[in-house]
């Protein structure tokens, strides 16, 4: 088998395999999977919109619910629904039956999955919830189902087959529930006016949710580890500053902590070139930047890496409305806070 894998992609082969039959296998489950997706779009009708509308009132939550596969798909609905802005959780059916029906109140909103609509254990506890008062959406292949005739409203999203070749395996159904679950909750999301600011505050371990929630004050160094000197500093000053703080810069500061300008490693190595400057004689305010690029503490962390690439600096100061110094930041704590 280690010979097998060692071969080139192309060269691949297997005893009792055809990668021609493999492929055309492959082929084939995908265009009955599109298939049966495009046909989705005519089971769009009255019922999707009052899907919708049972869910965009409640005042609780939606609470998803479906056995086997159908459980699978329902899980990842419930995870899209609560992500982009309908509170939603999953129920198993079973355990459902056995003490976890106390975990749905009169306030949710049940959706209830079921390719065939027939399944035994979801029908034990429809009543239940009927009961209850609960609003019920079914969702099935099956619009004769006990699931459709149960429910307060059946979406429709039968198939005309399987991509199994026997016509049993659920696929090409778990895959048209789980784009019908997609569209009602990206309906619901555009309904609700749902922003990228609120799919951030949903993930604020991603990417997204760094770049759109962390501000300037989360990861900017405040107090004693901002390097800053006085603007009657000499050049030594700034450089035992700037080693002691490990910035690349160091602010220059009037006595009232208002910014005059920074001095960076690229001003230094600028002055070390130029051999009509006098380190000893010079004065630091002379050598300084004083048009600095400078950032507000409540902005977007973002921001700031989007300034330090316009501009090709590495570091920023940051300051207040009156231009008073607040903080420091370089383009490794960036790093760090996972930013950029």
């Amino acid at each position: 088998m280690n010979a097998l894998i060692k071969q080139h992609p192309t060269e691949f082969a297997h005893p009792r395999l055809s990668a021609q039959a493999l492929a055309a296998s492959a082929r084939r489950v995908i265009e009955i999977q599109v298939g049966g997706i495009a046909q989705l779009a005519g089971h769009i009708d009255d019922s999707f919109f009052r899907a919708c509308a049972l869910m965009l009132d409640c005042r609780g939550r939606v609470v998803v619910s479906g056995m086997g596969k159908s459980g699978h798909i329902g899980n990842k609905i419930a995870a899209t629904l609560a992500s982009t802005g309908t509170p939603a959780f999953f129920v198993h059916p079973g355990e459902a039956s056995h003490g976890d029906l106390g975990m749905i109140t009169d306030k949710d909103v049940v959706l209830a999955l079921s390719n065939s609509g027939e399944t035994d254990e979801l029908l034990t506890i429809l009543p239940l919830i009927r009961r209850q008062g609960v609003p019920l959406i079914g969702m099935s292949g099956n619009p004769r189902s006990s699931l459709a005739r149960l429910a307060d409203v059946h979406v429709n999203v039968s198939v005309p087959t399987e991509a199994c070749p026997l016509n049993l395996a659920p696929t090409t159904s778990t895959t048209a529930a789980l784009v019908m679950g997609d569209a009602l909750a990206i309906a619901l999301l555009e309904a609700r006016g749902f922003t990228a600011e609120d799919f951030a505050r949903s993930h604020p371990a991603g990417s997204l949710g760094r770049k759109l929630l962390m501000r300037i004050s989360d990861v900017m160094h405040v107090g004693e580890q901002i390097p800053v000197v006085s603007e009657d500093a000499s050049i030594s000053d700034a450089l035992v500053e700037m080693t002691r703080k490990g910035l690349g810069m160091t602010a220059v500061v009037d006595g009232n902590n208002r910014l005059l300008g920074v001095f960076t490693d690229g001003d230094l190595r600028r002055t070390l070139d130029d051999d009509q400057i006098d380190l000893r004689a010079t004065p630091l305010r002379a050598l300084m930047n004083c048009r600095p690029k400078t950032i507000q503490a409540d902005k977007l962390a973002v921001e700031a890496a989007r300034l330090m690439e316009d501009f090709k600096i590495h570091a920023l100061l940051v300051v207040d409305d009156q231009g008073q110094l607040q903080g420091a930041l370089n383009i490794h704590d960036l790093l760090r806070a996972r930013v950029v």
